[in-house]
């Protein structure tokens, strides 16, 4: 029987470090044996290593690490460092892929939840954006794929600040787009680990702290990509909000990039659990709730395009 694997998916705009943040993984003592998937279209390979871009190539480095570069699916390359684990020629327990500076991280993230294999040897544990400091502004009025990697994230870095350290407006626009991930700086690649490894982003449970300035920020930019959280200060029906939920997804799948929440149910003493990517929706019961907490159901959705006041009303006659 094989444990998961925890893969992190590094993602952010061209330009914003991931390489820098990579390097600086890599030659970390963190105890971990790591294997990295570079993107197909990096022309700059890890530890100044030029990888062959044609089929699949596995490096192992001098440090441990392996180096993994496909001009293939990222299917066939997950696969390949699996087969190589099996046969005792890999040795690694962890993973990061590095996404391409214009790639949408959706359906590399759909990949762990499709594949019957790679579901079941990989566990997705997060998704990390950087951010760059000095162009962000520009770079999420021009692209919309900028805005998609700041909404799917899980933890956001945000880098060059030693050359732009007046950044109180870029964080309100970031909360803004993703209600949800907290921010971090990233100084030349360096950063406290445990802001990158184990954050459990895509395992049900109640971590779900919601940025304080999301009521206060009116953006002066329109964003194709935004945040909306929803709080109903009652308890539920269940059955309401089961074919609620149903309903809404049919309608909202296609605009919703990630969703979690936290739910207090009528004459039950636990919280229920949900969250998804696109149309990839899960639920659970977790714990009790504690006598001293306030039984109130928390949601927030990110999306391309939500519609606030439509998608506001589905939930008014909760």
């Amino acid at each position: 029987m094989h444990s998961s694997i925890p893969v992190t998916l590094l993602t952010g705009f061209l330009g914003s470090g991931k390489t820098t943040l990579l390097s600086y993984i890599l030659n970390a003592q963190h105890g971990y044996k790591i294997a990295v998937i570079e993107n197909e279209f990096s022309n700059t390979a890890i530890d100044n290593q030029i990888l062959p871009n044609t089929s699949t190539t596995i490096t192992t480095l001098s440090n441990g690490c392996i180096c993994c570069s496909s001009a293939n699916e990222l299917a066939e390359a997950l696969l390949a460092l699996l087969d190589g684990l099996d046969k005792g020629k890999l040795d690694f327990d962890r993973l990061i892929i590095e996404c391409t500076g214009m790639a949408d991280p959706g359906p590399i993230t759909q990949t762990f939840f499709s594949h019957p294999i790679l579901c079941e040897r990989f566990l997705l544990d997060g998704i990390i954006t950087l951010v760059d400091a000095v162009h962000a502004e520009e770079q999420l009025d021009q692209f919309p794929i900028a805005q998609s990697q700041v909404g799917y994230a899980d933890h956001i870095l945000l880098s060059k600040t030693d050359l732009q350290n007046q950044n109180e407006k870029l964080i309100e626009r970031l909360h803004k787009i993703n209600a949800r991930a907290p921010i971090y700086n990233v100084n030349h690649g360096q950063i406290d680990l445990a802001h990158l490894f184990n954050i459990d982003g895509f395992i049900l449970n109640d971590k779900l702290t919601l940025s304080k300035s999301r009521l206060r920020f009116i953006p002066t930019t329109q964003h194709n990509v935004t945040s909306l959280v929803i709080e109903i200060n009652h308890p539920i029906d269940l059955n309401k909000i089961t074919t609620l939920m149903e309903n809404f997804l049919l309608k909202f799948a296609d605009n919703l990039l990630r969703y979690k929440g936290l739910l207090a149910i009528q004459d039950d003493d636990r919280r229920l659990l949900f969250q998804g990517v696109q149309r990839l929706y899960s639920a659970d019961w977790c714990r009790n709730w504690l006598p001293d907490e306030e039984r109130k159901s928390v949601m927030v959705f990110i999306g391309v395009n939500l519609q606030e006041e439509e998608i506001r009303a589905y939930f008014k006659d909760l």
